[in-house]
């Protein structure tokens, strides 16, 4: 979630006048401009735990059972990411249990690295990088009735120690993760934190949930997030070369999706009409779609 060992309890920045995301909005698919088609597919499915699902020289389609969470763009010719480019912090992977992420934890260290291990006190998380250089959190939610919440009635996430010992007492070593898991949350790296609020919160209609030092973090329904921004890396120029493609907001009706359609036409953002929906390239150049 975040570099910051500190809480904030102090209600966010940003707010929103208008209408709100519904309680079931979830993200849906996560898309990465990759070099090297065959290492990332390997990476995700052998280290990560998804399922391939579909494979061609333009891509890969992983996920679990039947439901696809990552698509993998192949661009041998795309530019590293450039140092000043907002992109991907990181994909994050939800998976249902402690057992499950036991699991994740064993399949890291037998085939990659640990970049580390944090308590979030609404979530426990494991964090790497892929072959590319792209972030990845591998985490599982404390139940709702548990999460801390401060005077504000808003959540309060910090960054604690995680005991990695009851997750390897957990884990039952299956290869792979289990049916239930999802994308559920996506980090970016953003050259403004402002544009980020004025999009994703005024516009778009998530409700901030919580911030740190020059991070916010935003969702529906009262998740904790669904999309966190960060300025840490003091960002400048818009995401271009390898790294984020696009992400998906999954709404849970026709309707949602024309009140959603309805906002964003009336600003500064093109909408572009898509087979299932619609997307929208926003702040930063990222862009994003939208599907009930």
């Amino acid at each position: 979630m975040t570099r910051s060992d500190d809480t904030v309890n102090t209600p966010p920045i940003m707010h929103t006048d208008g209408e709100t995301l519904p309680p079931e909005t979830r993200i849906g698919r996560t898309a990465l401009a990759v070099s090297d088609l065959a290492e990332m597919t390997d990476f995700y499915r052998t280290v990560v735990g998804l399922t391939v699902l579909s494979r061609s020289d333009a891509g890969a389609v992983l996920g679990v059972e039947d439901t696809p969470l990552l698509v993998l763009e192949h661009s041998p010719d795309a530019p590293e990411r450039h140092r000043s480019g907002a992109g991907l912090f990181h994909s994050a992977f939800r998976v249902p249990s402690r057992a499950a992420l036991g699991d994740a934890l064993a399949r890291v260290r037998e085939h990659w690295q640990l970049d580390g291990a944090s308590d979030h006190g609404v979530s426990e998380a494991l964090y790497l990088t892929d072959p590319e250089d792209n972030g990845v959190e591998i985490y599982r939610d404390y139940p709702r009735d548990d999460w801390p919440y401060g005077d504000d009635g808003r959540v309060r996430m910090g960054t604690y120690p995680l005991d990695l010992g009851p997750l390897e007492a957990a884990s039952a070593g299956n290869p792979g993760v289990p049916a239930g898991t999802d994308v559920g949350h996506v980090h970016l790296e953003v050259t403004s934190l402002a544009s980020f609020g004025e999009f994703y919160v005024d516009t778009v209609g998530f409700e901030a949930q919580a911030e740190v030092p020059d991070a916010r973090f935003v969702g529906a329904g009262g998740y904790h997030h669904h999309l966190g921004a960060n300025a840490w890396n003091h960002r400048s120029e818009p995401v271009g070369g390898r790294g984020l493609a696009w992400f998906e907001v999954v709404l849970p009706d026709e309707e949602a999706l024309d009140a959603v359609r309805e906002r964003i036409t009336g600003g500064q953002y093109a909408v572009t009409e898509t087979d299932d929906g619609i997307a929208v390239t926003g702040p930063d150049g990222i862009e994003v779609r939208f599907r009930a």
